[in-house]
């Protein structure tokens, strides 16, 4: 006998923007209900608890829902609470996620980026007519993902989550107790618990999932005259150099009525608002008059954890360090994770009705994420630590960034999320012009002379 199991297709990409309407992307997924050898579910279905209620748990929630799953999908702070965030999304989430067309403030279709000695390169000749980077604001998206996810099924808890008890035996339930209105308590007992709480993950702390190393970025939003503004219409800047980032780089993203103007580190933590200091100096004269609205922070993980799966607990997002090094880049990572473990969530359990394990969640979580996606994240930590290391590789990659071919490829994987394809000679120059630069910026030989024994 075979189920047919309504699930979120896990990679399909369409890169169409036109639609503009809330819709659930779902496919008939056929499971040979015979060959499964966990115990089916008596008088309920598979229980699900997805701690977090950004875009990482609030997609898997979504798909849990969606598939036949008994989901409650926890979230401490209300609709309405900012999230610091960058905001920049690529082209292809907004299809792919349903992301309508008004929660985007901002068509960036021009991006400057300027060096240690402040030379500036445009960095998007490249895009067509269609392309763009959406910017938006994260308190907006998360509330549209969040009401959607609770339209398909799913039950949303206003509580702050403060433990996660785990099983004595590997059919009993995980107990997830939580806090409402920061006065009662209560306790839910769950077969399955999904972690997207972020870089200070309770669940990741609670299955003992490791450390990972943290950067830490810092953003001011600040509102801005309207001619200024106008500036700033469809264009994002980023600055390099050690006096906004020593191994990252400061930003000044457009949205609605505002700017978001920050940096990030990972080697000068305590420094960071002296870094902060330095991206303001670097743009003063085009927000000079602009009001300060607010001032935020947040960690940013440097790499995935050493275990995202225990048991059947599985971590998403920022919880499991899925933010690409160089760009810093992960709201999209946080929601395809989260899409990705919910329908292995509904696979595995063939909709609900059978109790899964570990090894489902590896199987069909960990090994597409794994396959799809750790080849660019490894491609990104190599160019961060060429290129971050000093001003002088720094002014080296704003040089590379000039070349039209260059903006073409770094724009095609990052609007699509794919590696794009190159042209072999044409990828032959860009190898070449790469070690031109370095060379001229007296990095090549350096890093060589560090090689040699």
């Amino acid at each position: 006998m075979a189920a047919k199991i309504l699930t979120f297709s896990p990679f399909s990409l369409n890169t169409k923007t036109k639609s503009s309407k809330s819709k659930l992307h779902v496919n008939k997924l056929t499971i040979i209900a015979s060959k499964s050898t966990h115990p089916s579910i008596a008088g309920r279905k598979l229980r699900a608890a997805v701690i977090g209620g950004g875009p990482a748990g609030s997609s898997a929630a979504e798909a849990l829902a969606a598939g036949g799953v008994e989901t409650f999908l926890f979230e401490r702070n209300p609709p309405s609470a900012a999230k610091p965030c960058g905001g920049a999304i690529p082209l292809c989430m907004l299809d792919e996620f349903s992301i309508p067309l008004h929660l985007v403030d901002r068509h960036v279709t021009r991006m400057r980026i300027f060096s240690p000695s402040n030379i500036a390169v445009d960095f998007g000749k490249t895009l067509k007519s269609n392309e763009f980077i959406a910017m938006l604001r994260r308190e907006v998206l998360d509330s549209f993902l969040r009401s959607r996810a609770a339209s398909a099924g799913a039950t949303v808890i206003s509580a702050l989550v403060t433990a996660v008890d785990l099983p004595p035996s590997p059919t009993a339930p995980y107990t997830i107790h939580y806090t409402v209105q920061n006065t009662y308590r209560r306790s839910l007992a769950v077969d399955v618990v999904i972690g997207a709480d972020g870089a200070n993950s309770r669940v990741a702390k609670s299955i003992g999932a490791g450390d990972y190393t943290c950067a830490i970025a810092f953003q001011e939003r600040i509102r801005l005259p309207d001619e200024k503004m106008a500036h700033y219409e469809n264009l994002a800047e980023m600055y390099v150099g050690n006096d906004v980032s020593p191994d990252f780089y400061g930003w000044v993203f457009p949205k609605c009525d505002h700017v978001a103007v920050g940096t990030g580190t990972v080697r000068s933590k305590q420094g960071i608002k002296l870094l902060q200091r330095g991206i303001r100096d670097r743009v003063r004269d085009k927000i000079n008059g602009g009001k300060l609205i607010k001032v935020e922070a947040h960690p940013i993980p440097e790499h995935p954890r050493p275990m995202r799966v225990r048991g059947r607990v599985a971590l998403v997002g920022d919880a499991a360090g899925y933010v690409t090094k160089c760009s810093g880049e992960g709201i999209y990572f946080a929601a395809k994770s989260g899409r990705v473990c919910g329908n292995a969530v509904v696979k595995a359990s063939e909709g609900g009705l059978k109790m899964i394990d570990e090894h489902d969640l590896r199987r069909e979580y960990l090994k597409i994420w794994d396959g799809e996606y750790t080849s660019m994240f490894r491609f990104l930590d190599l160019l961060q630590r060429v290129f971050y290391g000093s001003n002088a590789a720094k002014e080296a990659l704003v040089e590379l960034c000039g070349d039209e071919y260059v903006q073409r490829m770094t724009f095609e994987s990052y609007l699509y999320k794919k590696l794009a394809k190159g042209r072999v000679l044409d990828d032959a120059k860009m190898v070449m012009n790469t070690i031109g630069s370095l060379v001229k910026c007296n990095i090549l030989g350096r890093k060589m002379e560090g090689l040699i024994l």
